[in-house]
Order: structure tokens, then C-alpha cells, then sequence
């Protein structure tokens, strides 16, 4: 499994059922905000609203951006991804890295000029005039939360283009640098809500911007490219504001519980310190993720190995976050492992 999160072909692999897989490559909140009896009052009959605007009232409800900037809503933080991009058309493109793949995916169909700079290494870097920057924060796969006040003066001195990936911040007691939109009108924020909101099933992402940018890719977008079953499922999740610190609570708490299985374990060399719901982890000695999993096949435990992040090698495995039973079972499966290998 190269890339992790497609539990049905690891699972036809062992042979065993989907839901039999205990699923530590997908960072996605292992609760829910609401149950799936609240799409009953759906109606299929009418085409949904084109415009999107019950859904957007939610959105803007529950996230805050000012007054001169819009939202527009997509299937998915990917498509957001992909449409920002195509709109833009950058010449020059700066990618914080690691991250993950869409974006240099992307660039490349683009033609975009490249520039990869490791934030492991350092975040003050010359960057090219008027060239469009990604920075996705909390990181992935590291989970590091940054203060960006400094950075987005920086590269708005530098006239860019600036999209902020914020698919992990619900999860951290932290700000949406949406608020500077009111100063910058070329910053654009991608928000995730099927991560928070534990339903990667539902596909709704979605970019705030200034208002012109918005009526701007609005012109390249179709008409009900979102489900009437997408909407109302994340109406009713974003109503349930008490979710949200919920969320942030356990999280931190099970992130925790995370962190001693993977210290105890013995087998890791680093495990990089996380805001988000998920860690990463690098293996000591010569150990690499794919031996890993392949030693956790017989617990059905499925990782994320890191090597398609650029910057990282085959020896970085992501967890994520679940619930107390699959973490008690990661730490028996990892201590078995670290005592067999012990006794070699």
C-alpha cells in the first residue's frame, strides 16, 4: 500500500472486510457531528439551490472572514485545489514543503515553474517576485502549527499570490488567516470539512477570498456540482457548534495516547511534536514504513508511509488519530513487534 487511506484494496489484499481494517493512514476525526438520520427530510424531486446560499450561510456562520471577502464551495478541498490553480495560472510556483502531492501534481499539468523550499530547514527564503505561494497550515504530514503574521507580510512585500491550506486548523485553538484578507486581496484560504467533521464521504471544501476573486472562479465553476445529501449532512454538522471543542479535546487527549504507543514502542527514531490529528514519525536504524506495515498486516493495521512528500524518505510513517480501542491496539501490536525484533 504506497499512499495508505484505500482500506478496500488492503483489505481485499488480507482478505478480510473493509470495515475489519483499523485505518491509522486517513487523518480523518474518528466522530461524527451528526448522525445519518438527519438526510431523511432530503428531497430528491427539485434540483438543489445553485447558488449554494443555505449552505454558505452555515459556512459563514461558523467561520468568520471580513467583509470585503466571499466564500465558494466545491467538492472537496481537492477540487478547490485544482480550480485555484487553473485560475490563477502561476508561473511561478513556491511550495512549502513537505506537503502533499496535489499541488507539484497540478503544477506540473500547469507548467508551472517549481520552487520547493523545506520549512525543516527554514522558512526565510528568497522567493520570486509576484509568483504565487502554498503553504498549508497546520502542515502535513508533521502536523506543525506556524504563526503567520510574519510570513504573510513577507510574501505580500514580494507582490504573490498566497493560498493557505487550512484543511487541519479546526482542530488547533488558533486563528483562520482569512482576517488579512482585509488588507490583501490576493490571499486566498482552502478549507477542508469532511476532515473535521469525520465524514470523508461528503465532499465539500471550499475558498475564501476577496469578492472579485470569488465572482472570478465562480465563472469557471458548474452549476450543482454539489449533492442535496452533501449539503444538508454539512449544514446540520457545522449547526452543532458544541462539537468543536469537543473535538479539540479529544483530540489532544487521544494525540496523546498516540504519542506513548509510538514512544514506547522503541522503534522510533523522532516523533515530530503535532497540532493536528495525526502524527508523524521517523523509524530508527534501517527499519522503513513498508516493513512496518507489512509487520502490522496480521493486527489489520493500515499507515501512511511518507516517501511521496518531498523531503522525506521511506523511513517517515504518518498515524493519525483514532479512537482509544485502535490505539491500544497499535501500542500491543508495536511492542510485540519491538520484542521480536529485540530478540533477533
Amino acid at each position: 500500500m504506497k499512499h495508505g487511506g484505500n482500506i478496500y484494496q488492503f483489505a481485499r489484499y488480507l482478505g478480510c472486510l473493509p470495515e475489519q481494517i483499523v485505518d491509522f493512514s486517513a487523518n480523518i476525526n474518528p466522530q461524527q457531528a451528526v448522525d445519518l438520520s438527519c438526510l431523511q427530510p432530503v428531497s430528491l424531486g427539485p434540483y438543489a439551490d445553485p447558488d449554494y446560499r443555505s449552505l454558505k450561510q452555515a459556512i459563514s456562520t461558523r467561520y468568520n472572514y471580513p467583509a470585503n471577502a466571499d466564500i465558494e464551495v466545491f467538492n472537496g478541498a481537492s477540487a478547490a485545489i485544482f480550480a485555484l490553480l487553473r485560475r490563477i495560472q502561476p508561473q511561478d510556483l513556491v511550495l512549502y514543503t513537505p506537503l502533499y502531492g496535489e499541488y507539484a501534481h497540478i503544477a506540473g499539468e500547469l507548467g508551472c515553474k517549481l520552487h520547493n523550499i523545506n520549512r525543516f530547514n527554514s522558512l526565510i527564503m528568497d522567493i520570486p517576485k509576484n509568483s504565487t505561494v502554498i503553504f498549508v497550515n497546520p502542515s502535513t504530514p508533521d502536523g506543525q502549527l506556524y504563526d503567520m503574521q510574519e510570513r504573510l507580510a513577507a510574501w505580500q512585500a514580494a507582490d504573490c499570490n498566497i493560498i493557505v491550506d487550512e484543511s487541519f486548523l479546526d482542530f488547533c485553538v488558533a486563528d483562520s488567516a482569512a482576517e488579512y484578507i482585509a488588507d490583501y486581496d490576493k490571499l486566498y484560504i482552502i478549507k477542508s470539512l469532511s476532515k473535521f467533521y469525520g465524514c470523508a464521504g461528503i465532499r465539500i471544501g471550499f475558498i475564501i477570498a476577496a469578492v472579485k476573486a470569488i465572482k472570478e472562479l465562480k465563472r469557471y465553476e458548474p452549476a450543482w456540482k454539489l449533492s442535496s445529501f452533501d449539503m444538508m449532512y454539512i449544514r446540520q454538522a457545522l449547526a452543532n457548534t458544541d462539537f468543536v471543542e469537543q473535538t479539540r479535546q479529544q483530540t489532544a487527549y487521544l494525540r496523546n495516547l498516540l504519542q506513548c504507543a509510538l514512544q514506547s514502542s522503541g522503534l522510533f527514531q523522532r516523533i515530530y511534536s503535532g497540532q493536528a490529528n495525526f502524527l508523524l514519525a521517523k523509524l530508527a536504524n534501517d527499519f522503513d514504513g513498508y516493513h512496518l506495515q507489512r509487520l502490522l498486516e496480521p493486527s489489520r493495521i493500515l499507515i501512511r508511509v511518507c516517501d511521496n512528500f518531498e523531503g522525506l524518505d521511506n523511513r517517515h510513517v504518518r498515524f493519525a488519530v483514532k479512537d482509544t480501542l485502535s490505539i491500544s491496539l497499535l501500542a500491543d501490536s508495536l511492542k510485540t513487534l519491538s520484542l521480536n525484533i529485540g530478540s533477533r
